[in-house]
């Protein structure tokens, strides 16, 4: 393969005048975002799961000494404009403008995903079909005739496996012949309606190419949407056009001719609908079945086989349980080692920079301040974070990879449509237990803005990693302490997933009540297509999961957590009449606290933990402790003796566990909220709905406990 140049930051920012831009659309899962990457050398996470790319993503790439700008636009099924995605997709195809327009294919699946291509064909000549994941379907022993695809379309089609960079060679031979004019298309394939649709068709078109100079196949398009009649895309044809389409007296007087001859034949409005839809699907399975072979009629059969199985209602949640328990077991286990080398080699540090202080004569409060409250803090959050999301992310990559994340939405979709949600948001929640920012951001998935408001609205209902060592920690002191060895982390890891369980119950709850209350509305049509099981690419795995997940998140993370720790020093160190700002505050809340089952320390603490929640523990530790910076404690039974000295109970154990689930989310997901919503409004209610559901389910826990 001829090498692809990498453009700089700057130059992937700008776009050059002289780069020709190529459209890359196709169905979920079709292996766009790969070639994307591997064209442009930028990192647009893929996935195998639907709705990875919800907005349009460009980069730039050089092939013998010219440029060309590739914007990967947002995977559907159509562009007849249900969702979020068909609109992006669709307007760029239409209005963009791309010198070019490649639509990847699925081998595997070639019928179904012709549906796009001929969708498209309607609009644009400038054409290219790109036929991914050849070596699936060789090994399912599909045989596809390029040369007889390409010569029923009448556009260029190349066969490709996205993940082996050299077989893109063809492809850029191909893009760089169409954008240079090289390989002309004169007259692509063209889908024929009913003869009485085709004459309405026709009526309507002389009259857009007369009046708005608009030729070839874009005028049929328009006519078609004109006769079809919905508002949303005739707006968005007269916005990006600058045309006015319904009040021209001429499209109008057509246009109801049209329709009254279409009525007498028996065509109404949503017989015309379906006639297009109907007649695109028939040509899209007649195509396909001429150009595919199948030596092996079953070559889906092992799927099915474990779709019985995964999908069935019987064994569907207990199996995807059992799932989540392995993952945060092995995360919970896995972490406990190396969390503790980087308390130690960050206290080795410690000492030396305390030497070093004292060896400059530096002032003590200074010195303290800077060590003992920023570098303490800091240290702390990397080392309680980074271990367990540096083995949760890979795992969670490797289930998206296999193809399991969507039987999870597939499995809890019931549930969520009897919530008037979406079962996507089952995927974002899952996104929401490694970071719930990044579950917030995973939101984008959901197509419906109702059901996405809710979804970022909720995610902060089921705990994140910083969550868990605090969980777990409390589990295995007041629940699992007389047990020791393997069965307690056993035990504490069912306590951690009943917790979650209740989290998933609390969100189906809560998003019932946004549906009936402040965010009417009843569950969109969900169409979630379950990819086939594929072998994970372990490598790319582990090097996604590392740099676009953990070290992002961990960057942000220590960015709230540098501040953190200044603020948490000074209100530990300065007080009025020898008591510390934070007790002054811990005596305030103390009442209030009493009611939900905890003390005014917890609650100062998790307070002062909103920066990030690895730090709730060493904050209430240091407050118990009547010091001065945080408390780096590693052993459990240390911390048990500590916390039943100051008066916990199982009762306090059992709330904290629940506030620990509940509460108000971090600041880097408050941020984020914002940032996706775009209101402080929202990201106020964000805040809201997990706290007052933490305040309730504790004074509720309190008050039982006391009667019984």
């Amino acid at each position: 393969m001829n090498k692809i140049e990498k453009l700089s930051i700057k130059q992937k920012e700008t776009k050059r005048k002289s780069a020709y831009t190529i459209a890359l659309a196709g169905n979920p899962n079709v292996g766009k975002s790969t070639i994307f990457n591997n064209l442009t050398g930028m990192n647009q996470h893929t996935g195998n799961w639907t709705g990875k790319t919800v907005a349009n993503a460009t980069g730039y790439f050089e092939y013998r000494g010219e440029e060309y700008e590739i914007v990967d636009i947002p995977g559907t099924y159509s562009i007849m404009s249900h969702s979020e995605e068909e609109e992006i997709a669709r307007n760029y195809i239409c209005f963009g403008n791309p010198d070019s327009t490649i639509v990847v294919v699925d081998a595997t699946s070639l019928e179904r995903n012709l549906n796009l291509v001929l969708q498209i064909i309607e609009i644009t000549d400038n054409l290219i079909v790109c036929v991914n994941l050849l070596d699936e379907a060789k090994k399912k022993k599909i045989k596809i005739d390029l040369e007889a695809l390409s010569n029923i379309l009448k556009v260029p089609v190349v066969g490709v496996i996205a993940r082996k960079k050299k077989t893109l060679n063809n492809l850029l031979k191909v893009i760089r012949s169409v954008c240079n004019g090289k390989e002309k298309i004169y007259q692509t394939y063209q889908v024929q309606y009913d003869e009485n649709i085709e004459k309405a068709i026709y009526e309507i078109e002389k009259i857009i190419m007369e009046k708005y100079n608009i030729k070839g196949k874009l005028a049929r398009w328009i006519s078609i949407k004109v006769l079809d009649g919905e508002e949303g895309i005739l707006k968005e044809i007269e916005k990006n056009l600058n045309i006015q389409l319904m009040d021209n007296i001429h499209i109008k007087e057509s246009r109801k001719k049209a329709l009254e001859k279409l009525e007498k034949e028996d065509i109404t409005k949503e017989a015309f609908k379906e006639e297009i839809v109907s007649t695109i699907v028939k040509d899209a399975e007649k195509i396909g079945k001429t150009v595919c072979k199948f030596e092996n009629k079953d070559y889906a059969n092992r799927d099915r086989k474990i779709d019985k199985i995964l999908t069935s209602k019987k064994y569907g949640i207990p199996i995807m349980i059992l799932f989540l328990l392995l993952i945060f077991w092995i995360t919970i286990v896995g972490a406990n080692y190396p969390s503790q080398i980087l308390f130690r080699l960050f206290g080795n540090i410690q000492e030396k920079l305390i030497e070093f202080a004292t060896y400059i004569h530096s002032p003590e409060w200074l010195s303290n301040m800077l060590i003992l409250g920023v570098y303490q803090t800091l240290t702390w959050v990397i080392s309680v974070m980074l271990p367990p999301m540096a083995i949760f992310f890979p795992l969670f990559t490797i289930l998206e990879d296999l193809g399991y994340l969507p039987r999870i939405a597939f499995n809890m979709d019931g549930f969520f449509k009897k919530a008037c949600c979406s079962g996507k948001q089952m995927i974002t929640m899952c996104m929401g237990f490694g970071c719930n920012s990044c579950g917030v951001t995973g939101c984008r998935i959901v197509d419906s803005p109702r059901e996405r408001l809710i979804a970022i609205l909720t995610n902060n209902l089921v705990p994140c990693n910083g969550r868990f060592p605090f969980l777990i920690t409390i589990a295995t002191i007041f629940i699992a302490g007389t047990i020791g060895g393997i069965g307690a982390s056993i035990l504490s890891t069912l306590c951690v997933i009943l917790v979650i369980i209740l989290g998933i119950i609390m969100t189906l709850v809560i998003s019932k009540i946004l549906s009936k209350t402040i965010l009417k509305g009843m569950p969109s049509s969900f169409v979630l297509e379950l990819p086939p099981y594929r072998k994970p690419q372990f490598l790319k795995v582990l090097v996604r999961s590392i740099f676009d997940r953990t070290i992002f998140i961990l960057g942000r993370a220590i960015a709230v957590a540098a501040p953190a720790g200044l603020v948490i020093w000074l209100f530990a160190n300065i007080g009025v009449q020898r008591q510390s700002l934070l007790t002054i505050i811990a005596n305030f809340l103390e009442p209030f606290a009493k009611l939900m089952g905890l003390d005014g320390y917890i609650l100062t603490a998790f307070i002062f933990g909103i920066p990030a929640n690895e730090i709730v523990l060493p904050i209430i530790l240091m407050c118990y402790m009547q010091g001065t910076s945080l408390v780096n404690m590693e052993d459990t039974f240390a911390i048990g003796e500590i916390l039943r000295q100051n008066g916990w109970t199982i009762l306090t154990a059992i709330n904290v566990m629940l506030f620990t689930v509940f509460h108000f989310p971090c600041a880097t997901t408050l941020l984020t909220i914002k940032k996706e919503t775009g209101s402080w409004k929202w990201t106020a209610i964000g805040f809201l709905i997990p706290t007052v559901c933490g305040i309730v389910l504790c004074m509720l826990t309190t008050l039982v406990y006391h009667v019984f």
